[in-house]
């Protein structure tokens, strides 16, 4: 069992062919091999969904992944969290998600 196994990810996704099919296997990709859980939440259907994944992000391309309800950023910027070990930091509670 993982130690983050309480750990809450969100990814907002849209299954659109498009880049954000490759930034979004590159996260789910990262989470599975830390042995994470994740839910994903398609906004492609559903604009209410989609504008509030702006509001809480501040961002509109996807996907956009939240941990802990705090916005990471994009797949980008989830690896690069990742590269400089502040991912595990923010998965063990050590760090908050980077501004």
């Amino acid at each position: 069992s993982s130690p983050w196994s309480a750990v809450r990810i969100t990814i907002a996704s849209s299954h659109m062919p498009c880049a954000s099919r490759e930034a979004r296997r590159r996260a789910k990709a990262l989470f599975t091999e830390k042995g994470l859980k994740w839910t994903e939440h398609n906004i492609e259907d559903d604009p209410a969904q989609r504008q509030a994944m702006v509001d809480a992000s501040g961002r509109s391309t996807v996907p956009q992944i939240f941990i802990n309800g705090e916005h990471i950023g994009g797949s980008d910027d989830l690896l690069e969290l990742d590269a400089r070990g502040g991912l595990d930091k923010l998965l063990a509670g050590e760090a908050s998600a980077p501004e």
